[in-house]
């Protein structure tokens, strides 16, 4: 029976890939066969993408910074160039989060999180779309979050970027659905990474968040490959337009 979740010839780019769960997406389209070019920002090393290369496809790294439109340019060009030309899946990862009640929000760490979020991942869907189009063929899945749909205290601009994902994820899927290219985002739930590190180390917060998931337990990083997996191959062809909660049940309860 053919493999629906094979990706062997695919090529792929994945903002956000050097490390927490952009970084485990990217491996986990490395291991379904896909050559794979990741963006970094700050944190990479030299041996990381030979390590994630070992016998596989292709893996590469270049510095963008997802924030700064030049250099999304730049960058996504050189992608372009080390893939021969073609792009197929794009997985937009890269975000950040400041912590701030709303009365005493830097406006400038606002600005911050919205231009990564939200529009580093349009800018970056516009860019390698244009490939896309072309090709009749695409996979875009941009990372929304259980804060598209809830809120909690002190993440107001996060908030507001990870909703704002959720809505031009399916702007992006009406246009570009009849033409080859399926758009689509998964909402991770609570997930152990550097990000959540804040909640994990307050014990109440921990445990309240603990209570509503169904699961019993927090997610991990590996929780997402699959659903990415679907969502980038054949088994997914006919899903456009969603944000997929992947989350333990948090939202059932």
């Amino acid at each position: 029976m053919h493999n629906l979740f094979d990706l062997t010839g695919k090529k792929a780019l994945v903002t956000g890939g050097s490390k927490g769960i952009g970084n485990r997406l990217a491996r986990g389209l490395h291991d379904a066969g896909a050559e794979v070019v990741i963006f970094y920002n700050s944190t990479y090393s030299e041996q990381m993408a030979q390590e994630m290369q070992g016998d596989g496809p292709a893996v590469y790294a270049i510095q963008c910074n997802v924030a700064d439109r030049s250099s999304l340019d730049t960058a996504v060009a050189q992608a372009a160039e080390k893939l021969g030309g073609r792009i197929d899946i794009l997985i937009n990862a890269a975000g950040i989060n400041r912590r701030y009640w709303l009365e005493d929000f830097p406006l400038d760490m606002w600005d911050e999180v919205i231009a990564t979020n939200l529009n580093g991942t349009v800018y970056c869907s516009q860019l390698v779309g244009q490939y896309m189009l072309r090709q009749g063929y695409g996979r875009i899945v941009n990372l929304a979050s259980m804060n598209s749909f809830v809120a909690g205290p002190k993440m107001a601009a996060y908030v507001a970027s990870k909703g704002a994902i959720a809505q031009v994820t399916k702007a992006f899927a009406n246009e570009w659905g009849g033409r080859g290219i399926r758009v689509n985002a998964i909402a991770p739930g609570y997930i152990e990474t550097d990000q959540t590190l804040p909640l994990q180390q307050d014990p109440k917060r921990y445990q309240e968040i603990l209570d509503r998931i169904a699961v019993g337990r927090w997610g991990k990083p590996d929780d997402l490959v699959g659903p990415v997996l679907m969502l980038c191959s054949e088994a997914g062809s006919y899903c456009n337009g969603l944000v997929m909660p992947v989350d333990g049940g948090y939202l059932a309860r």
